[in-house]
This record gives structure tokens, sequence and C-alpha cells, in this order.
């Protein structure tokens, strides 16, 4: 959403930064963060580097002074303050008077401050007060303790405010609680009357025609009459509509007779319209798409159902969960999120879960995932804790969901609000709820109900979820290891530290988190760590590992399949590795199970800096080795090798997310430990639209001791790929040297570099790494001997000079053997 307004000074830009006691001073610039600001002025050392967290605590512990000057030549009329993303708890000053208070980081603020204007010099100040002291306040005014979540949040007493919860830490966030003001920031005159919400609300006949109605909510001081303007697609349609002091609204509805439907990526195009809603002074303009979202709960033999019907289709969700794109806003951009967002859409994906720790997004995210055909699941903005349920809690929560769901509800790509991520699970985590389930169950059910009630009156149409996971309405059981009914949360492989297989034990409708560790890529961990500290016991690295016991599970897991790596860089190459494995074991399954089973959301897409975690993108935007198998598991046609409860036999399983029937060219081959190919059986396979089938089946005792399957298929619409399965596991292998060569590399004429990778011998899990920037069209792929697989390195910047980059070779081979 863009907006604008003849009469209005963007306040936006460089402002002076003091702490409150006036000992530090500098400049920063708005939209933005304390801690860049302090740093770019190098009165701290970049947080992120090393353990430089540990010396940057004192930020948060102090309140902060923002302090700037305007000039204004006319103060007559009624001016307002336009103030959206401040962080958190802010007192706002013009002229000395005090204008606002605030503390609640995901509201929109529009104090009139008409009387405290003068022509001339004019000078705001915000002061932003300490989240930690607040949090302290808040909690001691709180009727019986709240608690929250020590791990996730060291720093204490988050679950107070309406700020992000990952800025009090997080098991894979860095703990300093930021401060800030991360959106507008703008004096604005009311001319007559502004637009305060605009929403939207479709109706689909069956006739295919769409009545799309428009909903203006105009604000005014006084009464009077102003011209509004409705225009959709080339429509345009005036209304001179007479406002009452306060809220006026106003309702349009545009016929479209034969719309252009909007599709989740894979399943079609995603057409957008432009909708403006305009006033003399003031303008909205919004993207919309046109379609229809359902969410399937029907009873079944199994429990019930969880599944997206979206224009009258059920679509097999694939997709990542979302966190905020930085741990500092300054070091975000609609740039670097755009790229993120690129990368998930690339690798065959269609949703992403926006979890309830960071932020209601900014516009253009969703913006983005509209033209992405990304579909949202939008999760309100509590997690992990309990919450107070007082009655001014309760009001500024109500405030807030009516404000971000009339801002985002007419983005086509949200196809569902969930109440929180998970709340109920919390109740079972600390020892007061546990001692007095009945009293923080009823509080936790006020919270719910608000949110609840506060979004179906915003946008009655919209589609309600209470909590992620849950089983169903009013269902506060436990929803991590029942797999019947609702969502599921399947954390028992890496939290409970079960092997691979545990995947297959579990049929879930639709797993909206489940995830495994990795270390982040060489070059990321070269940004925060020296030589002497690459090694994973070593302070930074431990500083950089936010989930207690996750060293330790890495290399646990390691012992159990594979045989430990060489040296430092092979073990991050080998824990990527791994981390595929493992989402890969559950994806495959899973999708086999369609329908019973019609979404995999795996935990996580990003970081949000640079940090040991669950993420398939490195902090930057690299792909880990994860997400080039996630492109293979996810991609719409797909062949995957799934064995028997028994273990007698490998079910090849075809899976078809498209609209089409296809049929399947699958040849599948004994690979020795020379890289020999050896036939083993050719088959063809077809699967019906939307659906999972079982190709064919082998039987263990066809495969020799020693050695493993390989596969590749085509399918008919011309997708197709290729996998390996073992028979046990990767450390039981007689491994043999890969003889990896580079046969040819050059730069293209696009500026891409062009490699030629050939193996002597059995190549697994072929990985290609650079210092440079930048991403390739496969990795983490697999040779046999005498085969060459051309990859194209496409840098994030052009080279200098047409300069190669010095790439690094990984193979599973060379990565077990000093040899």
């Amino acid at each position: 959403m863009t907006t604008s307004n003849t009469s209005s000074i963007d306040l936006s830009g460089s402002w002076h930064l003091a702490s409150a006691e006036g000992e530090v001073t500098t400049s920063i610039t708005l939209p933005g963060d304390v801690h860049t600001a302090l740093h770019a002025a190098e009165l701290i050392p970049d947080p992120y580097f090393g353990r430089n967290e540990e010396q940057v605590q004192w930020v948060a512990h102090r309140d902060w002074v923002l302090e700037r000057s305007f000039q204004l030549d006319d103060a007559e009329g009624d001016w307002y303050l336009d103030l959206d993303y401040i962080d958190t708890v802010a007192s706002v000053f013009i002229n000395g008077f005090v204008v606002l208070a605030v503390d609640n980081c995901f509201r929109r603020y529009r104090p009139d401050v008409s009387s405290m204007l003068k022509a001339g010099e004019n000078t705001i100040r915000v002061v932003l007060h300490s989240s930690i002291a607040a949090g302290a306040e808040r909690q001691g005014r709180q009727p019986f303790y709240v608690p929250y979540h020590p791990g996730n949040s060291p720093i204490a007493n988050g679950n107070m405010l309406r700020k992000p919860q990952c800025h009090f830490g997080w098991d894979w966030n860095i703990a300093i609680a930021p401060l800030g003001l991360y959106g507008t920031i703008a004096l604005k005159k009311l001319e007559t009357a502004r637009i305060e919400h605009v929403t939207t609300r479709q109706t689909h006949s069956l006739d295919g025609s769409v009545e799309l109605q428009v909903t203006a909510t105009l604000f005014a001081k006084d009464p009077g009459i102003v011209p509004l303007h409705f225009a959709l697609d080339g429509e345009r349609v005036r209304l001179d509509v007479g406002v009452n002091a306060g809220e006026t609204v106003v309702n349009h509805i545009f016929y479209v007779e034969k719309p252009r439907l909007w599709w989740p990526s894979g399943s079609g195009e995603q057409p957008l319209y432009a909708l403006t809603v305009d006033l003399p002074s003031d303008v909205v303009t919004k993207q919309i798409g046109l379609r229809t979202v359902e969410l399937i709960t029907t009873p079944d033999a199994a429990g019930s159902r969880f599944a997206f019907k979206v224009n009258g289709r059920e679509i097999f969700c694939r997709g990542a969960n979302w966190i905020p794109a930085d741990a500092l806003f300054s070091l975000s951009s609609a740039e670097k999120t755009e790229d993120l967002l690129q990368s998930a859409k690339a690798a065959n994906m269609n949703m992403i879960r926006v979890w309830g720790g960071g932020f209601y997004e900014h516009d253009w995210f969703y913006d983005l995932c509209d033209r992405l055909g990304l579909m949202v699941w939008q999760d309100f903005m509590f997690a992990c804790n309990l919450y107070p349920s007082t009655e001014d809690f309760l009001e500024n929560v109500a405030f807030e969901v009516d404000y971000q769901v009339k801002r985002l509800v007419s983005h086509p790509s949200i196809v569902l609000w969930c109440g929180d991520n998970e709340l109920v699970g919390a109740l079972t985590w600390f020892d007061e709820p546990k001692r007095d389930r009945d009293r923080y169950l009823v509080s936790y059910d006020r919270l719910n109900r608000t949110i609840e009630q506060a979004m179906k009156k915003a946008a009655p149409a919209a589609i309600w979820w209470p909590s992620s996971p849950a089983s169903g309405y009013l269902d506060f059981g436990d929803a991590w290891h029942a797999d019947g009914s609702g969502d599921m949360h399947y954390w028992s492989v890496w939290h409970e530290n079960k092997s691979f297989d545990n995947y297959r034990s579990v049929r879930p409708r639709f797993c909206s988190e489940f995830g495994f560790q990795s270390y982040t890529s060489l070059p990321v961990i070269k940004t925060y760590a020296d030589k002497r500290d690459m090694n994973v016991a070593s302070p930074v690295m431990e500083l950089h590992q936010k989930n207690a016991g996750g060293n330790e599970r890495i290399a646990g897991t390691m012992f159990r399949y594979f045989r430990f790596p060489k040296d430092f860089p092979n073990f991050v190459y080998l824990s990527q590795i791994q981390q595929g494995l493992a989402i890969k074991t559950a994806v495959e399954y899973w999708r086999s199970l369609k329908p019973h089973c019609m979404g995999t959301i795996y935990w996580q897409l990003n970081d949000t800096w640079p940090v040991a975690s669950w993420s398939s993108l490195d902090y930057g935007g690299r792909w880990k080795a994860m997400h080039y198998l996630v492109k293979r598991f996810f991609q719409p046609v797909a062949v995957a090798a799934i064995p028997s409860e028994d273990g007698k036999t490998i079910r090849f399983s075809l899976v078809n997310d498209t609209l089409s029937e296809v049929s399947a060219d699958l040849s599948i081959s004994i690979l020795t430990m020379k890289g020999e190919r050896r036939h083993l059986k050719d088959i063809q396979a077809v699967c019906t639209p939307d659906a999972a089938v079982t190709a064919t089946a082998i039987n263990v005792s066809d495969i020799p001791e020693g050695t493993l399957l390989g596969w590749r298929f085509t399918a008919s619409n011309g997708m197709g790929g290729e996998g390996h399965y073992v028979h046990g596991t990767y450390k039981a292998l007689e491994l043999e040297p890969a003889g990896l060569q580079v046969t040819r590399e050059y730069v293209e004429e696009d500026g891409s570099v062009c490699l030629n990778v050939t193996a002597k011998g059995l190549a697994l899990f072929v990985m290609i790494e650079t210092e440079t920037d930048g991403k390739y069209s496969d990795n983490a792929f697999d040779l046999a001997a005498g085969e060459t697989r051309r990859i194209l390195f496409t840098p994030a910047k052009p080279l200098q000079d047409g300069e190669l980059p010095d790439f690094r070779f990984y193979d599973l081979h060379s990565c077990q053997s000093a040899d």
C-alpha cells in the first residue's frame, strides 16, 4: 500500500540521537534502529561479530532521545502526526508538549498536534524507553505472575510488551532488545478528511463473475463534504460524501464479469488489479487479486482434514516459516527481502508462514508475496510465552488486531490468520500453569478470544485458526504428537534426538513446523569468527549457537549416520548435508500420504543474523545445501524412495501436485562404490492430478551389500530429477575417492560462470563453494563415474574484469577421509 498527502512533511532522514543522560550522542537515520546508528558511529562494536553481543547489552538498558527540527511556513489548520512501527515504549513531544505515549510496535498512531505547532522552526523529540525496564515494571503490576520462556528470552519480561518477541533472544536470534522507529514518521494536514482504512471483500458468483466491495473509512475533525474516488482496472467513480466528525464509512461495489483469477505459485498465474481510493489530499493504492480461499476441516476416519482450497481446488502447501529478515531493522531492506522470497519461489514453494514472534511485515512484503504467488499463513504476534489478560493489555491487543487486519486483509496472498504460535503448549512448560492450569487457561482464552473477535469484526470473511499447532477449535491438547487433526509441529527428531526415520512414524494432516539444524556456511562464518575461533566448541561458535545442546545434537547425529568429518570446513559442510537429509526424509514421506497430508512448512527459511540454525538460507541469502535439496523435493512432480515399515522393501512414490495427469519414466540402478551404474529396473508410472501413487517397489534383498540405489526420472510435463537411497547408514559405506575435476570453467556473456564438473568415481553430495556471493544452478548433487554436470554460478555482483572466483569442492568421501 502507498499513501501520499499534498500537505505533508516527511520527517524521515537524519535525526540527532542521544542517551537520556546525554553522555552518548550521534546521528540516526529514520526509519532505523539505535544499535545500527551506534555501530555506524563506532560507539559500539559490530553486534554480530565474535562475542560482541555481550559487549552491547548496555544499549537496551538505556532510554534514548531522538530529535530533529522542521520548518512550517503556516501552522494554521488541523495537523496530525502519522507514526507506525515505533519500537516500542515511547513518548513523543513537539515543541516540548507531550503528543503521544505509545507502547505497541504493531499499531499506527495519528494524534492531533495542531495546538502545538508554530510558524517557523519546530522541534520534534521521541524518547524511546528501555523495554527491559518497561517489561519489569509491567510484570510487577500483574495480578499474578505471567511466565515467559527463559531459553527463548534471556532478556526477561518481553511478554509484557507488544514488541517483536524474538527481540529478547530466541533459540536462533541475538538477544539485544533493539529499539527504534521502522516505518512512517510524517506531519500531515487534515484537509476536511483523510482515509483511515481501505478494505475489500469479494463475492464470487456461480457464473464466474466477482463482486468486489470496497470499504473506505474516512476520518474528519468536523462535518463536511469531500469528493471521493474509487478506481479499479480503468473504471473510476466519484462520490460526493458527507462526513461527520469522527469516522465515516463509505462502500462501493465493482463488478468484474470476467475476472482473471489469482493462483498460488505453480497452480496458475498471479494477475493483480490496481485499486485506488482517493481524496483531493489523500490517496491509498492497493493491489488486488481475485480468488476464493477455504480451509477444509471436515471429519474423516483419521480425525479431521486440514487443507486449503483456492478457487475451488485443493492446494498442497509446500513452504517454510518466515522470521524477520534481520535482527536489526536498519540492516534489512525491501531488496534483501525480495531476494529471500524469490529464493523461496525458486525452490518450488507456494506458502510462507509469517511466524508469531516477529513483525506483521511491511506492506511491500505482502506485495511481493502477491506477485510471487506465495500464500501467507499469518500468525498474530504472540509466541511461546504466556501473556497478560488485564483489561488494558487486551484493549491494546484489540486495537492492534483491528489495525493490522484492515491494513493487510486485501492481500490475495494471505489465506489464514492464526491466533498465536505455541501458546497452548506453553501452558505445560512453566511451573505456575502446571500448579494452576485453570487460571492460566482462562487467561489464555481471554486473549485468544479478544484476537478472534477483533479479527472477525475487522474482516468477517477472513479465515481464522486459533493457534499453531492446534487440533481444532477449543482443543487444548498436545498437537505436537497428535497427528489426526489440525496442524502439527513435529519436533521429536530435533528436540528429542530421535532418528530421521522417526518422521515416518507420524501422519500429519498439515505440518506447519519441523526442522533440523546446521551450521551457517563457511563464507558466512568468516564474517563473524576469526581463524582461531573456527572450532565448534570455541566460545564464539557457541555464542552463535542459541539452541541449548544444539552443537552436541549436530555432532551426535553425525556419529549416528556418518564417519566424522576431517576438519572444521567439512564439519560445516556435513552439517548442512545431514540437515537436508532430515527434512527430505520428512517431506518425501508426508507428500506421499497426499491427500491425507496437505502441507509441509518446515522451520525455517531465513536467518536474522549469522548463526547456527534450522534455516535453509544463510544470513545474507546464500543457499545452504538444504535449499538445493528443497528445490528438488518440493518440485510439483517428484519421485522419492521410501522404506516400508518392516524394512523389507523400498517403494518409489510418485507425487503430482499439478492439474494434469502425468506419466513418469523411472530408471532404477545399483550404484557401486566405484561409481558404476548397474541397471536394475525401468518402469513407467501414471499419476492422476493432485495425487500420490506408488510407482514401483524394490526388495531390499535386490540391493547388494555395500551398494546403494540410484534413480532418474522424466515426467511427461517436462519435469524430472534423480536421487539415491542408502539402506542403512552412510558411515557403513566404504566410499572411494570421487576424483572430482573441473573440466571447463569460463565466464558466460551474461556474467555467470560455467563449471563443468566431472567425477572419476562415485561422488555423493557434491557441493561447490566460493567466497564470492552468488547462487548456483544446482548444488549438493551426485555424480557417478564418468558423469559430468554443467553448473552455472551467478554472482550477486558483476565480477571484476571477468576474474574467476576461487571455487572449493566438497563430497562425502573427501569430507570423511584424509586421503
